[in-house]
């Protein structure tokens, strides 16, 4: 029997409009939008429908605009009806996929991830260190090229996206030195991202312990349907365990291509991006090309995907 997978994506995926249309022709959505206005204390809403880049693109924004994108696309698939067996998300989209779940409610998990965009940025300041994609190599060869480049300071890799899609991070001599490396090594591409500080690596464990602390006064539900925690790639076990894994998530590798191979393994063959952008989909082709990939992050994907879902 097919199993449906709900993924929620992660940074990066932002942009301006995100939401809007979801906004204006559903109540369910347009309620989301206005929990998370009201919960943070500004017009998050108009951020994202209206606002500037470079302000949507600040990490303790981009963070609750994401969750809240989502979540409102989320609400329109369940007002079709559409349901999924597993979820995951990517990073920050692990937030998503709690929330998903029935373990964390929309409120929390909105004002959640502003803090933790904070935490995450006030931990290593501007201009110290970077992430970087590297295309077409192995991830042992990945490991060995961050090793090599070490000498010179941290370099780790940050996410196990999919075959011959890793991403680095660290000090940023480090990271160009890893980069330069894998290129010697046969990677066919090695790029610097434009983000603000080197996410998934040890250098964040400053965010971590705060976020560790705020995770204490959140309250968590039964997990109603399962999630796959980046941590370890594999389901969370007991709702027990949660928290911990939020902690960690934030200065360890993300395995989203394990999350994938282990939602396959266990029948999944259709996947539901939930959310703006289709970075996971590409991803998840890349993983299987005989998957059903679709996606929801306005009225016409939303269309197409039911349309797939329902057939």
């Amino acid at each position: 029997m097919s199993k449906i997978a709900f993924i929620f994506p992660g940074q990066g995926a932002q942009y301006i409009g995100m939401g809007k249309e979801l906004f204006e022709n559903i109540e369910s959505c347009k309620n989301i939008f206005n929990i998370a206005d009201k919960e943070l204390g500004f017009k998050l809403s108009e951020m994202c429908f209206e606002g500037e880049l470079e302000e949507l693109n600040i990490t303790e924004n981009t963070q609750p605009a994401i969750l809240t994108t989502s979540i409102a696309a989320l609400m329109a698939l369940a007002q079709r009806g559409i349901k999924c067996d597993v979820t995951a998300g990517l990073s920050l989209g692990e937030y998503s996929a709690l929330v998903c779940s029935g373990v964390m409610d929309f409120k929390d998990a909105v004002k959640l991830v502003k803090k933790r965009g904070r935490f995450m940025q006030e931990a290593v300041p501007v201009g110290i260190g970077t992430m970087a994609a590297i295309i077409g190599l192995s991830a042992d060869l990945v490991q060995e090229a961050c090793s090599e480049a070490r000498s010179s300071g941290i370099v780790e890799i940050a996410n196990l996206n999919c075959p011959g899609q890793i991403v680095i991070a660290g000090e940023i001599a480090s990271v160009e030195l890893a980069c330069m490396n894998a290129l010697e090594k046969g990677a066919k591409k090695a790029m610097r991202l434009s983000v603000s500080a080197p996410f998934h690596t040890s250098m964040l464990k400053p965010a971590a312990e705060k976020l560790e602390i705020e995770l204490q006064n959140i309250k968590l539900d039964d997990i109603a349907i399962p999630v796959l925690t980046n941590v370890t790639g594999d389901y969370i076990k007991s709702k027990n365990d949660i928290k911990a894994n939020l902690k960690i998530q934030v200065m360890t590798s993300v395995l989203w291509e394990t999350i994938i191979r282990n939602m396959i393994k266990d029948g999944v063959d259709t996947f539901v991006e939930i959310g703006p952008g289709k970075v996971l989909s590409g991803f998840v082709k890349k993983i299987d090309r005989k998957l059903t990939v679709v996606n929801v992050e306005d009225m016409a994907s939303l269309e197409k995907a039911v349309q797939i879902l329902k057939q």
